[in-house]
């Protein structure tokens, strides 16, 4: 599994970045995570506001901070 945060590096994408490694670690998930804070390549995903989760190329969560039971969700 390949993730990536997609965010210019504010607090919000640190946050969201935690808690993703967070859920990751819950659920026993092995996984790439990855910062992207490119806004040319942030833009190839059609985000157009951040953070936002990538799981495996597939946008799953956008403009907003998200706790890791949540992610959890979206990882199963």
């Amino acid at each position: 599994m390949h993730i990536k945060i997609l965010g210019g590096g504010c607090k919000n994408c640190e946050v969201l970045y935690e808690n993703t490694k967070q859920a990751l670690e819950e659920l026993g998930i092995e996984a790439t995570i990855e910062k992207v804070t490119d806004f040319v390549e942030i833009a190839k995903y059609g985000v157009m506001k951040t953070p936002a989760l990538v799981v495996d190329e597939k946008v799953k969560i956008s403009g907003r901070v998200v706790k890791a039971d949540e992610i959890k969700k979206v990882l199963k």
